[in-house]
């Protein structure tokens, strides 16, 4: 059975990369596949969306599939999710141990507990569940690095978006401006956590005065199946990326209000508005062979913008 959720410490890197593994809505065409995204964050390795196909793009990507072991379900929509159990199914296959955590609508656990039972597979890993609400921003995931944030967005049913955010660091010894105090090496890490201290001689030292700051914390938002919506401008603002849903050109704005989508205009606004770094645009639409007509539409109102292109690795 399905438990509640657990943490795992990670060691602390310094990559931030976000992959590509499907981009296209509803179904796969024009060589493109549903939704679904590897995040690396220092040494955690998190999915974000599974749909069908997924666990094929991890190996033709060669991401380190098998050390995911939090994965972030947006909404219940097929396209989104259709994958999942074959991931977990493999998994079991291939002896996994390690624990894995799926966070996700509450309905999924049931979904996935059905499937599993009506399989009769017993799986060799532990499997943990997390529900996501759509009713506010939260934080989800938190480890010595990491924060993972869900929040709501407005689409046919309860979506959430992701944020997912870095921890600050620590401040980084100034070995010149250290050289002019008498300090105990014991106290290093205290100044490296910003905490002043006392030198030999009884002079105050300043955290500040010795040490550098961190490089600013990275912030990627992923923001899911959703009609223009500006409520999730708080939860995104300034984020060093973000993903948005552009599912089609802004000619069809009727038509994406009737489906609850997005055009790659409407996703460039909300990325000028939130004073984004950089925007990627994807859950194109299959009508949309070519899709630079989309990215152009989007640059016209956020310059960098590019396209959720399957295979292609943003770094933060």
């Amino acid at each position: 059975m399905l438990r509640a959720i657990a943490h795992f410490p990670i060691i602390p890197h310094l990559d931030f990369n976000v992959t590509i593994l499907g981009s296209n809505s509803a179904i796969s065409d024009h060589g493109r596949h549903p939704t679904a995204q590897f995040i690396q964050l220092h040494h955690s390795y998190f999915l974000i969306d599974c749909g069908e196909g997924t666990q094929q793009r991890m190996l033709q990507y060669k991401v380190k599939w098998f050390a995911v072991n939090h994965i972030f379900i947006s909404h219940l929509h097929g396209d989104h999710y259709f994958g999942l159990i074959g991931l977990l199914t493999t998994y079991n296959l291939l002896k996994r141990t390690q624990p894995l955590t799926i966070f996700g609508p509450p309905l999924l656990q049931q979904i996935i507990q059905l499937q599993l039972d009506a399989s009769g597979t017993k799986l060799n890993y532990e499997l943990t569940f997390a529900a996501t609400s759509d009713d506010d921003f939260r934080l989800i995931f938190e480890n010595e690095q990491t924060e993972v944030y869900s929040f709501p967005l407005k689409h046919k049913i309860p979506t959430t978006g992701f944020l997912v955010k870095e921890k600050p660091g620590e401040r980084k010894l100034n070995k010149s401006k250290l050289s002019q105090y008498d300090i105990e090496k014991e106290d290093y890490k205290l100044l490296k956590q910003g905490i002043d201290i006392t030198a030999k001689n009884g002079l105050s030292v300043k955290a500040a005065d010795v040490t550098d700051a961190p490089h600013a914390p990275r912030k990627y938002a992923f923001c899911s199946d959703t009609i223009y919506n500006e409520d999730m401008l708080p939860y995104i603002a300034d984020a060093d990326l973000i993903y948005h849903e552009a599912t089609y050109l802004h000619e069809s704005e009727e038509r994406a209000q009737e489906t609850r989508h997005s055009t790659a205009l409407q996703a460039a606004q909300i990325a000028q508005k939130a004073n984004a770094k950089r925007l990627i645009i994807g859950h194109f639409s299959s009508r949309y062979h070519q899709l630079s007509p989309l990215l152009e539409e989007a640059q016209l109102i956020f310059p960098n913008t590019e396209l959720a292109l399957e295979g292609t690795v943003f770094k933060l």
